[in-house]
C-alpha cells in the first residue's frame, strides 16, 4: 500500500490550505482513512477519521476549522483547513487502517506563521 500526501506548505495566520492524499490499491467498506499530526516536541494526534464506509469525523480540537473528505473514484481522501493558526504548524501525515493492514504516508509539512 502507497500513501502519496501532498498540499502542506507555509502560510500566514487566517489563512487556508488543502491537503491531498491518494492512496494505491482497492479500498474496501471496512477499511479507513485518518489524518494525523504532530506538532514539534508534541505527540501525533489524529484530526480526521475518515471510514471508506461510514461517516467522517474531525477532532473536536479542529472541528469548524478543518474538513475532511473523500473521493472514492479517486482514491484520495482530503483535509481542507480554514482559519489556520501557529498551533496548527506541523507534519501531517494520511494513514491507512484496513484489510491490508496499517500504512502511513510520508508526511506533508504545515507551517503557520503569525
Amino acid at each position: 500500500v502507497q500513501l502519496q500526501a501532498s498540499g502542506g506548505g507555509s502560510v500566514q495566520s487566517g489563512e487556508s490550505l488543502r491537503l491531498s492524499c491518494q492512496v494505491s490499491g482497492r479500498l474496501f467498506t471496512s477499511d479507513e482513512m485518518g489524518w494525523y499530526r504532530q506538532a514539534p516536541g508534541k505527540q501525533r494526534e489524529r484530526v480526521a477519521r475518515i471510514p471508506w464506509g461510514g461517516n467522517i469525523a474531525v477532532a473536536d480540537s479542529v472541528e469548524g476549522r478543518f474538513t475532511a473528505s473523500r473521493d472514492k473514484a479517486k482514491n484520495t481522501v482530503f483535509l481542507q483547513m480554514s482559519s489556520l493558526t501557529p498551533e496548527d504548524t506541523g507534519l501531517y501525515y494520511c494513514r491507512y487502517n484496513g484489510a491490508r493492514g496499517i500504512y502511513w504516508g510520508q508526511g506533508t509539512l504545515v507551517t503557520v506563521s503569525s
